[in-house]
Formats: structure tokens, sequence, C-alpha cells
């Protein structure tokens, strides 16, 4: 098929537009510079005639990939019937989707709020844990991200933090277990998380006021440079907060619904958290969230009058869309999938990095992985210039990437292609980025 003819001056037009009328909300960071025309499957199309591999699900929402014919079918008849209602009406979608969450998920989670973003629902489940406890001190990990709304910007670390004047009193940062970087070493120069745990409480239990409230993490940090903790942490983390009064409240926006290769991250550890987040994948690309909790917990806030009442709240449409989502995952047995598509991923970003001494580090579970640049293998020293480089020419090979770039990181891409993605997708992906990699460390 011969490419769209685009006019120039239209396009011109578009970006003059866009630098006159856009907040721009990027942190700093430049819009990308082609003009999306429509999406599908893996791949996105600009107007000017480019397909580009979707290695970041969008926003790493698109689980089932960009329009999903059921995902469509659901949306058309779903808006035809009943879209919107009154935050005190229920509907029949609504309630589906709370208890077929129950039923994915191990006793006692099983009541849900619905919700539209992973912000909204992590300050929901802040709030819920501050006014069941009586607390209001948030624990959360040094490299977080929880969210751009108060209490979840308050429990964020990896960015945005500085210019906006003071957080919310009594939020804490606790050391992250990175096995690739440790700060507190076994004597075999291994990652002693037991005792960074134990320092990270003692300076906690040093600031606090006797108020804590709840610790808030990611199975995975994905934001903050896909690190996921070792085996047996979150059941210490767990029993630290069972110590003091604490709720822990486990933010699966990015790993939940089987893109690590079970439905939940935290299936692994074998640890129930008391509040449940979820929101990006469980919409499939369209703002939904969930917070889901015990029955004792939720009477206890219902007790004390829990308000959190939003314009969307329940919104039937989305709802209906969870269930269809839930469906897909169920029928084609997609935790299955990603976790047998991650070892190939895996396989792959393995044979890079002995190819490229550029790759640090290689990480992740399933359809989330991370791989970490360095300008220098020995001392792990990072390089932004490097991660930037080679994330552009990704996108002009074809390759959409998200580089996670924080201080004393160089640079982490963050892959997390949809579920639905093919072996010979992952391996166009892992080809552009093989010959990026290349190219750029050749002309350094």
């Amino acid at each position: 098929m011969a490419a769209p003819i685009t006019d120039p001056s239209t396009t011109a037009t578009f970006w003059a537009d866009a630098d006159r009328h856009l907040v721009r909300y990027l942190g700093g960071g430049a819009f990308t510079g082609e003009i999306v025309e429509r999406a599908a499957g893996s791949f996105v199309h600009t107007e000017g005639g480019r397909k580009i591999l979707d290695f970041t699900s969008g926003q790493m929402s698109a689980i089932l990939g960009h329009a999903h014919p059921e995902i469509v079918a659901t949306v058309r008849r779903q808006v035809s019937t009943l879209d919107h209602l009154f935050s005190g009406m229920l509907s029949r979608p609504v309630v589906d989707l709370a208890r077929r969450l129950a039923d994915s998920l191990p006793a006692p989670l099983e009541k849900a709020l619905l919700l539209t973003t992973g912000a909204e629902s992590n300050e929901a489940a802040i709030r819920m844990a501050k006014l069941v406890t009586g607390g209001h001190e948030i624990v959360s990990f040094a490299r977080s991200w929880h969210g751009m709304t108060q209490g979840a910007a308050g429990a964020t670390y990896s960015a945005g933090r500085k210019g906006y004047g003071p957080a919310a009193p009594g939020n804490f940062a606790l050391p992250v277990p990175h096995a690739y970087r440790p700060d507190f070493v076994t004597g075999t120069g291994e990652l002693d998380w037991r005792r960074q745990l134990d320092f990270g409480f003692d300076l906690i239990d040093a600031q606090s006021t006797g108020a804590l409230a709840a610790c808030v993490v990611e199975p995975i940090l994905s934001s903050g440079g896909v690190i996921e903790p070792p085996p047996g942490y979150f059941a210490a983390l767990r029993e630290k907060c069972r110590e003091r009064g604490m709720l822990l409240i486990l933010d699966e926006a990015q790993t939940g619904l089987c893109r690590t290769g079970t439905w939940y991250a935290f299936e692994r550890d074998g640890v129930v958290p008391d509040i449940l987040t979820l929101s990006k994948t469980l919409g499939a690309g369209l703002p939904l969230a969930a917070v889901l909790t015990s029955a004792e917990i939720e009477q206890e806030a219902h007790d004390r009058g829990f308000l959190f009442l939003t314009t969307h709240v329940a919104d039937p449409l989305v709802a209906a869309v969870g269930n269809t989502v839930l469906d897909v995952l169920t029928t084609d047995r997609l935790d299955e999938r990603a976790a047998r598509l991650g070892g190939v991923l895996r396989e792959g970003l393995d044979a890079l990095a002995a190819r490229h001494p550029v790759v640090g580090d290689v990480r992740g579970r399933g359809l989330l992985a991370g791989l970490e640049l360095v300008a220098d293998r020995e001392t792990k020293r990072g390089s932004d210039e490097l991660g930037a480089l080679v994330t552009r020419r990704c996108l002009e090979l074809g390759l959409h990437l998200n580089i996670v770039q924080l201080p004393g990181m160089g640079g982490v891409f963050r892959i997390a292609p949809p579920l639905t993605v093919t072996e010979e997708e992952l391996a166009l992906g892992l080809s552009i980025l093989d010959e990026a990699i290349g190219a750029v460390a050749a002309s350094g």
C-alpha cells in the first residue's frame, strides 16, 4: 500500500498549534516527533506512513494490543446503551467486574472500588489506610512511582518532587533492594536485603511520630528502573508492617493481570496485601482502575465514614471493558503466554548483553523486562547520553521504547509489549534494538 501523502503545510500547522496551545507535561522531555494516525495490534501508524513497533503497550496499558476486536465490540455495544451514571447508581457491569476481580484473588481480598487511573486508586488506598489505622504516615520505595495526585505524589520518589512546595507530612522513603546496585552487601558482595530492610525501618522509626498508616510499594519497581526485590523480601516487609500496625498496599498498576507470567506479581511471594491497587492493564488502554481490600477493612472504613467520591467512580462503560479484558485473559490463557514469551524475550536480551559491552544488566519477569545501559561494566557507571541516543535511533528504525533515566543510572529500557505480541514481533524489536545499540556504541 502506498504511503499516504501528507500536506507539509498541514503538518507544520499541527506542530505550530501543538507548540502554541499544549501544556508541556513531560517534565522537560519533548513530545515524540510523529503524528500518530491509528494503532492496531503491536504497532502504531503515523500520518507519514511509518509503522512503529510499540514495546511499551501505549502507556504500559494496552496489554491486549491496540484496537483488539473484542474491546472494540464491547465499547461500541456499551456506549450505545449505558456509558455513565450518577455516582450512587449501580449497573450490572460494575458488580460483575467487582465479583470477578474478587474471584481472581486470594482471600480475603473481596471488596472492590472501581475508579479511573492508577494515581486515583493509590489515592483512595492511602486515604482508606489513614482512616482505618488512624495514622497518617506513609512509607514507599525511594525509586517509587505511584502517581501525581497529592497523596500518591507524596509517596512517589522517582520524579516530580521538587518545585511544588511541601508534600503531605509523614512520607518516608525506604531503600530499594537493587541487586545490580547493592548498597548493603554480604561478605561475597551480594545484596544483603535483610540488613538493608532493618536499617530502613530503623530510620523510619526514628522519624515517625507513632502514626504509621501504610507501606505502599510495587512488586516490581517499573518507573524506578524495572527493579525486582528478591524472594523473601515482601514477606519480611509485611512482618515489619504488622509489627507497627501498618497496612501493606501493593500497587500492581503495571505488573497486574498476567504481565509477569502470573495473574498478579505478588503470587510469586505468597504474600497477600491488605489493599491491592490495579489500573493501566485492567482497562487495556481505557481509563479503569480498582482498589481491592478485605471485608474487614472495608467495614472499618465504612463505619468511619469513608468518602472517595469521583465523577467517574463505577462507570459502566469501562467496567464492561474490564469484564472483556478478564474474558480474553482467561480464554487465551495470557498468563501462560506471558511466561513463555517472557522467556523468549529474556533469551534475546541476554544475547544482546553478550554482544554489547554497554549492556550492564538484564532483569524483570515475564513481559516486563529491563535492560540497563552503562558506560563501563566494571564500575557500572551510567551514561544518560547513551540511553537517549539509543532511544532516538530505535525510533528512527521503527521501534518505540521507554527509557527510564534516574540519578545514578545511565538508562534502563523498560520493555513491556502487549501480551498478544508474536514471537516474530519480539524478534523484530530485538533486532532493531541490537542494531541501534551497535550503531550508537560504534559512533561513541
